[in-house]
């Protein structure tokens, strides 16, 4: 079996030497960081705004209550996607700390 036809060597990626203990990215497109208070002020501009569609239905500014269910509805399935992602990272993050270096 030839493992030469499969590929070289030099994937792209880059290469650190072994025991720097630092991994760094290219530089380019957004941080992981960015990414998750972007989404979290997402998620949080989302709950005010079913907030404050509920006071507007309950003081009778509104009637549209399909409307505001709908709102209120987008505003949880984001709240639960990001309690999902945050499940997800933390067990990620987990898994990382008993990994043997």
């Amino acid at each position: 079996m030839n493992l030469n036809s499969v590929g070289g060597a030099d994937s792209g990626l880059p290469v650190h030497p072994k025991g720097t203990g630092q991994l760094r990215g290219t530089g380019e497109g957004p941080r992981f960081k960015d990414t998750l208070n972007r989404f979290v002020s997402d998620v949080n501009s989302m709950q005010n705004e079913a907030d404050d569609s509920i006071q507007r239905l309950v003081s009778g500014k509104t009637s549209d209550v399909h409307t505001v269910m709908n709102t209120v509805e987008e505003a949880k399935i984001a709240f639960n996607m990001m309690m999902e992602i945050r499940g997800k990272v933390l067990d990620a993050y987990n898994e990382l700390m008993r990994m043997r270096l």
